[in-house]
């Protein structure tokens, strides 16, 4: 399935509107997420903080880990909406690694400016993949 204008606004817009649902009242910092999947279905997850830092979870890993508990293993793209288009971190970028290191991510600001668009691959050079198990 190809990343086709129309569904990369979609993804965009999903990524802003869900930002509401984000659950950050220590940090504030709202994110969205939104992943298309090669079926064609659009899955959305938000950041998740707790009172035990290190207990929360990003937005990235929210969708990608919502996605693949519905039998989704295969990802197009994902968009991913901050206040000021902040970056995926390490831990989400190893585990968008983990299915596949095509993807697209578009990250973007609540304004739908796009700032980076790369795929995984971009993001993390060299990554550490199921195929370096064998």
């Amino acid at each position: 399935m190809q990343l086709s204008p129309e569904l990369q606004k979609q993804l965009i817009e999903t990524a802003i509107q869900v930002r509401e649902w984000s659950y950050a009242p220590y940090s504030k910092y709202r994110v969205g997420a939104a992943l298309l999947t090669t079926s064609g279905k659009v899955y959305d997850g938000v950041n998740i903080e707790n009172a035990v830092y290190p207990l929360g979870l990003c937005a990235e890993r929210v969708t990608i880990f919502k996605a693949v508990s519905e039998g989704e293993r295969d990802f197009v793209a994902m968009a991913i909406a901050t206040e000021n288009a902040g970056m995926p971190c390490g831990s989400c970028r190893q585990v968008m690694a983990e299915f596949g290191l095509s993807m697209r991510v578009i990250v973007v600001d609540t304004s739908g400016i796009i700032h980076f668009e790369s795929t995984v691959d971009g993001l993390l050079p060299g990554a550490f993949t199921p195929k370096d198990l064998i």
